[in-house]
């Protein structure tokens, strides 16, 4: 992470639609991208909203299991070991 120490930048605060995920995004803008031009505040935003969903999809998995408490879980695993102690004494 870098300090940044007696020097003005640029900033975008992009607010989420969605307070549960998070709450803003901050990006810090190359000063020389607007001094050198060609650059406008729609390509800014849009490549802010690129680099926000990619660290979504990079970073944000998918949960694997479902939110089930943790007795839940034991029975199924009691469950299992059971079947596993069954097939293995009967049929083995």
């Amino acid at each position: 992470m870098e300090v940044v120490k007696g020097t003005t930048r640029r900033v975008i605060v992009i607010k989420s639609p969605d307070k549960h995920i998070f709450d803003e995004a901050i990006f810090l803008v190359n000063d020389a991208a607007l001094r050198e031009g060609g650059v406008t505040s729609e390509d800014i935003i849009r490549q802010a909203q690129e680099v926000a969903e990619r660290y979504v999809r990079c970073h944000i998995r998918k949960k694997r299991l479902p939110d089930l408490p943790a007795p839940v879980f034991a029975a199924i695993g009691a469950a299992i070991t059971g079947l596993i102690w069954f097939i293995s004494y009967y049929f083995a």
